[in-house]
């Protein structure tokens, strides 16, 4: 017998369904038409959520029913998952598919809740935006939903974990790996189980909907689960923390379970930003380099040639550190940085190239040792830093680490191509002028932290160390 909230349940799914259909018949008469959701539906779907944000407050982990509370609620039938957020208005909000999240139970609606509130512990909006330059939204979506989905139980049926990536790529990830780990593994398995174009075009023709339309979405889609996060308020990472820390202060009413209490405890001390040394060490594990052979994997070309090996990536690293000399970096702190660059990169099979610019590049040299630094050459023009990117695009590097006080051209002329791109801001500095930076922006800070996160000895009774979980910093 079905009670009350599984009635409620049915009987909005209808509703939902009859929206969805006006719209598609009204479309077809005049192809401008808008979907229009009605404000009585709107008030039942969330008084709905509302029945779930009180299990959530009722349940030990009323954490998130607190969390809840505070954000905005919207519907979206446009969105490719039952829940998804992002942050506008100085507020985060949580959006719902009404066609998606109305086929969950009670449980799963729960969890869908929490999958999107642990995103924000992770600063997973901030993170992805570092790794969208040199990763497919696929390969950062499955790997941050690995990251939060760990941690929660009655998922629905179509959630991506750790045991369905390692089944559907033919992987053995590990759990309680960083963020990087798990997106550059999964890359790597995403680059050899490429379609060829053939495939895919015939795909495309046989899986059309002439009904269907760019504003409704009714299955689960992990590459476009997380596209809301682009329509986030332009905010700084800085101001971003201090309104998640206010969240947080206000959902918290009374312990939490330990998982939670180690994220908010890395969130808040983090103050939303990692030392760029920290930052490179982390950074380094995922430089590609040139593809190297194995006999691990079969061709995906011609998987039956049992005599062709595929390719992974190996993880030689051909490094460019640009030092702006036309601005207030000291030759002290340069080489200070430098020193802390060798020292991280030691153990690698590696390849460091200095170059010296302002307005064009003066100077190019490689360094295999402390011993080969130079004394930065006496010349200040203006600052680009254009010049360095097209040297990085020829040479086809790997990593570009860039030091510079952050005065200089608004606009690249030319975007880096295949490689990652480190910006560290000298302690003078205050903000890179660049407004897109094509990659991450530190400050020169020399902190030394002990980096054991991914030390798995120190396991606690729950069955996994928090040490190990996901970095919140990177």
């Amino acid at each position: 017998m079905e009670n009350l909230f599984e009635k409620q349940v049915k009987g909005l799914y209808e509703k939902a369904d009859s929206v969805v259909n006006s719209f598609f018949s009204a479309k077809r008469k005049n192809h401008h038409s808008e979907l229009y959701i009605p404000q009585e539906f709107k008030k039942e779907f969330f008084g709905l959520v509302d029945k779930v944000n009180l299990s959530l407050m009722e349940d030990a982990d009323n954490f998130y029913g607190y969390f809840l509370l505070q954000m905005s609620r919207e519907i979206r039938f446009d969105i490719s998952s039952p829940t998804a957020v992002n942050f506008k208005g100085a507020k985060y909000v949580i959006y719902f598919n009404p066609i998606i999240f109305l086929n969950l139970n009670i449980k799963q609606m729960e969890s869908t809740i929490k999958h999107e509130i642990l995103h924000i512990l992770s600063r997973h909006l901030i993170r992805a935006k570092e790794f969208k330059a040199d990763y497919s939204t696929l390969a950062i979506n499955l790997a941050m939903n690995i990251v939060v989905n760990t941690y929660l139980d009655y998922l629905p049926p179509y959630s991506v974990t750790l045991e369905w990536v390692n089944l559907n790529y033919s992987l053995n990830l590990l759990p309680f790996k960083p963020f990087e780990y798990y997106v550059e593994e999964i890359q790597t398995a995403l680059d050899l189980l490429e379609a060829d174009e053939d495939a895919s075009d015939e795909s495309d023709t046989d899986d059309a909907d002439p009904d269907q339309d760019d504003t409704i979405e009714t299955e689960y889609d992990p590459e476009k689960t997380h596209d809301l996060w682009a329509e986030s308020g332009d905010m700084d990472e800085k101001t971003l923390q201090e309104f998640t820390e206010k969240f947080i202060d206000n959902a918290q009413k009374g312990s939490l379970p330990n998982y939670l209490e180690s994220m908010v405890s890395s969130l808040k001390n983090s103050k939303g930003e990692l030392p760029w040394n920290l930052y490179l060490k982390r950074l380094m594990g995922t430089v590609e380099s040139n593809k190297k052979k194995t006999i691990t994997r079969r061709n995906r070309r011609q998987p039956e040639r049992l005599d062709l090996r595929g390719q992974l990536r190996s993880h030689k690293a051909k490094i460019v550190v640009a030092l702006d000399i036309s601005g207030s970096i000291s030759d002290q702190e340069f080489k200070h940085a430098l020193q802390e660059v060798l020292e991280i990169v030691k153990n690698l099979n590696h390849e460091i190239t200095i170059i010296e610019c302002d307005n064009e590049i003066r100077r190019v040299y490689t360094v295999k040792s402390a011993k080969d630094i130079r004394d930065r050459i006496n010349i200040s023009g203006g600052t680009k830093f254009t010049p360095v990117f097209e040297y990085a695009n020829q040479h086809k590097v790997n990593l570009l680490v860039y030091f510079t006080d952050g005065k200089g051209e608004e606009k690249l002329k030319t975007i880096p191509r295949g490689y990652k791109t480190l910006w560290v801001i000298s302690g003078k500095g205050d903000n890179l002028s660049l407004k897109e930076a094509y990659g991450a922006v530190k400050k020169l800070k020399n902190i030394e932290i002990n980096d054991d996160s991914l030390n798995m000895s120190d396991v606690k009774k729950d069955g996994f160390s928090m040490q190990d979980q996901e970095s919140m910093g990177v």
